[in-house]
């Protein structure tokens, strides 16, 4: 049985609202993690900031056609011209970032994907958070798509309340620490409920 059926079944044992949001949405393939290094990950995570998923990459896209389609290395990152950069459609603030974490990484202070994929959850959080523009959210992206972790729960992604909200019927969304209480029962499998809370309809009606 592959991990992403036990995780689906898991969460469907739960109670009647999550069975019946799994029996609609159907079940979660297995992914590949995108094996980035966790520069490149926060980078790609830092232009979803605050945005539209269809604009981020756009942006993005406008990114890599200028290295020839590759992303860019730290070096070359911080020999591009800051125009350039802002015609992709990067704000000022972000181009900050972007720039902050080229010199980490050039540094020595973002660990290598090897070196990620071998650390706690919570001491990889504490590491990169240090950096400017890098919240624990951000990190969290990047341990659930790039790193695969399988038990991420972003309580302060403000679509995995609200998905909890419309499967729950409920008049408010939960705090992030409500969410992060309710979320122990999901235990170990907060990644595939998060992805999940993602996809509940906005029109969801917990009405039979």
């Amino acid at each position: 049985m592959s991990s992403s059926i036990q995780a689906s079944q898991f969460l469907a044992a739960i109670d009647t609202d999550w069975a019946r949001l799994i029996k609609l949405i159907g079940p979660k393939s297995d992914s590949t993690p995108a094996q980035q290094e966790p520069y490149e990950a926060l980078i790609r995570a830092v232009a979803y900031q605050q945005l539209h998923g269809k604009a981020a990459a756009a942006i993005l896209g406008r990114l890599l056609a200028l290295y020839g389609g590759q992303f860019p290395e730290p070096a070359a990152l911080l020999a591009s011209d800051i125009a350039d950069l802002r015609a992709c459609g990067f704000s000022g603030r972000k181009i900050s970032y972007m720039i902050n974490l080229a010199e980490a990484s050039l540094a020595g202070n973002i660990p290598d994907y090897v070196t990620a994929l071998a650390m706690d959850d919570e001491a990889l959080i504490a590491q990169l958070t240090t950096l400017p523009g890098i919240g624990r959210w951000t990190v969290e992206m990047m341990q659930m798509h790039t790193l695969g972790r399988p038990d991420i729960l972003p309580v302060n992604d403000l679509g995995v309340r609200e998905g909890y909200r419309r499967m729950k019927g409920l008049s408010t969304a939960p705090t992030a620490r409500s969410l992060k209480e309710i979320g122990l029962a999901w235990r170990p499998y907060r990644s595939t409920a998060a992805w999940y809370l993602w996809q509940v309809p906005r029109d969801y009606t917990t009405a039979d």
